[in-house]
């Protein structure tokens, strides 16, 4: 971990209320990450890992604890900085697969002829080349995702958040995605928080490993995964593949 980290959280709390009552989302969470890391956040569905993400975003206030992004070198706006990834593609139907990784870029008045050109740029770099003036019914599942990525990156943005984007997706083709995304991140040398309820998908894609506990969300453990880059599927054989599993099954009392 750098000395100071681009991403600190320090215990933070959300509650939501509706309707006169309150419910505890987030307990106590405190994680950091390092410029250009690829952290996963690992925990039960319905956790609070989403609500973690939208906090980091800046959706959603916090109620208690500590949010900081940035650093003396690297300031950060969220509403410019960051990049979103959901667990469906949420592309628009009516709009070519170009115009659609283009949105976030109109959205903020970027320049126009530059955009276009880093569009095509980075359809190329996840592998849709060809494919800009196809609509996204053209595409299969995968490939959905694949332009989403490249949407999240358009405008160049300092944190990438990805809330279990391979979620919907079949086993074949998420394990493909996996290693779609470890070539991208390495090219796009971006930070990314990656959700997931998948214990082997954080395992398989992070730097570091995040752990929440069920909901209300705590933190329970958080380590370095020191599997060398680049990965390749058949990592998951290995022993301290295995070990890495095994720790998160036992935080999750799950072994």
């Amino acid at each position: 971990m750098a000395a100071q980290p681009f991403i600190q959280l320090d215990g933070v709390r959300k509650v939501y209320r509706s309707r006169g009552e309150e419910f505890l989302a987030v307990s106590d969470v405190t994680m950091a990450v390092a410029e250009g890391e690829l952290v996963s956040l690992v925990g039960p569905s319905g956790c609070g890992k989403t609500t973690v993400l939208k906090i980091l975003a800046g959706l959603h206030p916090h109620d208690g604890g500590e949010v900081r992004i940035g650093n003396a070198e690297t300031a950060f706006d969220a509403g410019r900085d960051v990049g979103m990834v959901f667990q469906q593609s949420l592309l628009l139907k009516w709009r070519r697969i170009i115009d659609n990784v283009l949105l976030p870029a109109e959205i903020l008045g970027l320049p126009r002829k530059a955009s276009r050109e880093r569009a095509r740029e980075l359809l190329a770099m996840v592998g849709l080349a060809g494919e800009e003036d196809k609509y996204p019914y053209e595409l299969s599942g995968g490939m959905q995702q694949r332009a989403a990525i490249a949407r999240s990156l358009v405008h160049d943005p300092k944190v990438i958040l990805m809330d279990e984007p391979f979620g919907a997706l079949d086993a074949l083709t998420r394990e493909k995605m996996n290693l779609e995304l470890l070539r991208i991140w390495s090219e796009a040398k971006k930070t990314i928080v990656f959700v997931t309820h998948s214990i082997q998908e954080a395992v398989f894609l992070g730097t570091r490993c995040a752990v929440l506990t069920a909901g209300p969300a705590r933190m329970a453990d958080t380590f370095d995964i020191a599997l060398p880059y680049p990965r390749q599927l058949d990592i998951k054989t290995q022993e301290a593949f295995g070990e890495y599993t095994r720790r998160i099954y036992r935080q999750l009392d799950m072994g």
